[in-house]
């Protein structure tokens, strides 16, 4: 567990689930592309889901979800096509600016979002 998700769970964050609220994009969003059965989807959404949403991360690039089937008929507008899960896509205006492909653990997913939102335009 990083030091950020055991803050965040030690402050009383609790879990707030992502599926089944249907609401339009953000300017800005991280778009999470998952795929049911995908193992490191579910490591995922045990060990960031939960607090995600609680972070200020999370207040820059709200996450939206979306399966990896239906990519093809949403309205992003990727630089190149989704192979792998999960993968998060840095949007503005549903284009794409930057990804993370895969999640091999807690530390890596923090960095990379770290670099990848320092290619938003200043707040």
């Amino acid at each position: 567990m990083s030091r950020r998700t055991a803050l965040l769970i030690a402050g009383g964050a609790v879990a707030m689930p992502f599926a089944g609220v249907a609401t339009a994009a953000p300017a800005v969003a991280l778009v999470y592309v998952r795929e049911v059965g995908c193992p490191y989807c579910r490591e995922w959404d045990a060990r960031i889901g939960p607090v995600y949403g609680k972070t200020p991360e999370a207040r820059r690039a709200p996450i939206r979800e979306i399966e990896k089937r239906d990519v093809p008929t949403s309205s992003l507008k990727l630089t190149r096509p989704i192979r792998y899960t999960p993968t998060f896509v840095l949007t503005i205006g549903d284009a794409e600016i930057g990804r993370i492909e895969g999640y091999p653990g807690e530390e890596f997913f923090w960095a990379r979002l770290d670099k990848l939102l320092e290619l938003l335009p200043a707040e």
